[in-house]
């Protein structure tokens, strides 16, 4: 895939989804995203994030690839600590269980939930989904690298990482 991918938005979301506008880096290449805001069981705010499953998201076997909704997870888990903490976080530990494939046009949606925050790590319980099937469950743990009011760390020129 390429940056110049010009991706269709769908128009008929489910109700208050929007695409997420990521014009450059992964985020675009896997795309296109999706995000809502919602109230969650407890009464809290909270978010799901979305995608329909592309013909490039799948493998030989035309389903999704579990690459794609590892990164997928990835992506819907660790945005709990954006959610919660208004922070930019690295992933320092992803563990999921696949229990379900994602097939060839459906939609697919996941959230996280923050556990707990020590020292600047977040652990956070999430999972994977498609209508009532279960396709993913794990926990992460997301390392806080800035306040989302900073700007963004940049790693290092790849001469002084030698």
């Amino acid at each position: 895939m390429s940056d110049d991918l010009p991706f269709a938005v769908e128009q008929n979301l489910p109700e208050g989804y929007r695409v997420m506008n990521w014009t450059t880096g992964f985020g675009r290449q896997i795309g296109p995203l999706y995000q809502r805001e919602i109230i969650r069981a407890d009464g809290a705010p909270g978010y799901e994030r979305a995608f329909r499953v592309m013909e490039y998201h799948t493998n030989g076997l035309g389903i999704a690839h579990g690459g794609m909704l590892m990164s997928f997870a990835d992506m819907a888990l660790g945005h709990a600590v954006s959610f919660e903490r208004h922070v930019y976080w690295v992933t320092v530990r992803l563990a999921l269980d696949f229990l379900s494939g994602a097939r060839l046009g459906e939609w697919i949606e996941g959230a996280g939930e923050l556990l707990s925050e020590q020292d600047g790590f977040y652990t956070v319980r999430g999972r994977v989904w498609c209508g009532e099937r279960a396709i993913l469950a794990g926990s992460g743990v997301f390392k806080a690298i800035a306040g989302r009011d900073q700007p963004i760390p940049k790693a290092p020129p790849a001469a002084a990482r030698r």
